[in-house]
């Protein structure tokens, strides 16, 4: 019973700050670092790689759609070539910096819009996959469970890490619900646990409706930007940690 624990980070900008990474870092075991496209700057980027790697927590890059003022979080177009190139980019730059740091890069996750579209569109999920692999094929793409985005890292013969969302209500097609929509983000701390614990045990996503969707499971994300979210993470790992389940890095929960 091995399970993974991550959230997104280093998405402050400049003289504007966002979540509380010291505080997570001190939960979590697997950082999801913005890489100045939708958050994040350098010094921010440099920062949060250096207390990561002295909280022993793994480095993943967070790229996202170039959309500051949409915290990437508002769907974009882009050819495949210039979509390919901006995660090159944006993965390259974080590795760059965890290298000046004595750090190396084990995941890579998009984010928000990038990482909605990529779960339904193969053909995105693929360029996103493909720009992955040409940066390191040692490099672990994590995506949601049972995702277009899954399917294309296998395509692409990467490691995958299958996540689900311990904030985020699911669709019954295993999408995660708008934010738009009521109940979509869970906020009170007992009922993410409840949630989580629901799918782990009926091992597979459970949509609001009720319904299952069988599925492995390796990593579970809490939001950094959410509120309560330390608060969430740290009662979602002391339970979970009573019902027998012992949090890993990345590649000890998915056996590379």
């Amino acid at each position: 019973m091995k399970i993974n624990l991550n959230a997104d980070l280093g998405e402050s900008f400049g003289a504007w700050t966002m979540g509380e990474d010291e505080a997570l870092l001190q939960v979590v075991g697997a950082a999801n670092i913005a890489c100045g496209f939708h958050a994040g700057d350098p010094l921010v980027m440099r920062k949060t790689v250096r207390t990561a790697l002295a909280a022993g927590v793994g480095l993943g890059a967070h790229p996202a759609y170039p959309d500051l003022q949409g915290f990437g979080r508002r769907p974009m177009k882009m050819a495949p070539a210039e979509l390919e190139a901006a995660v090159i980019y944006q993965v390259g730059a974080l590795a760059g910096i965890a290298a000046a740091e004595g750090g190396k890069l084990v995941h890579v996750k998009p984010h928000g819009a990038l990482n909605n579209q990529a779960c339904e569109d193969a053909a995105m999920a693929d360029t996103i996959a493909r720009a992955v692999r040409a940066i390191d094929r040692e490099l672990i793409l994590m995506a949601p469970a049972l995702s277009e985005l899954f399917a294309a890292g296998e395509r692409a013969g990467l490691q995958v890490a299958a996540e689900i969302f311990a904030d985020r209500a699911y669709t019954d097609a295993g999408t995660l619900v708008p934010r738009s929509e009521t109940g979509a983000v869970l906020h009170d701390d007992a009922e993410v646990v409840a949630h989580v614990q629901r799918m782990l045990d009926a091992g597979g996503i459970v949509a609001k409706s009720g319904k299952l969707l069988p599925t492995p499971m390796h990593s579970i994300c809490v939001h950094g930007d959410t509120p309560g979210a330390v608060g969430n993470a740290r009662r979602l790992r002391s339970q979970l940690e009573a019902a027998g389940w012992q949090f890993v890095g990345l590649r000890e929960v998915i056996g590379s």
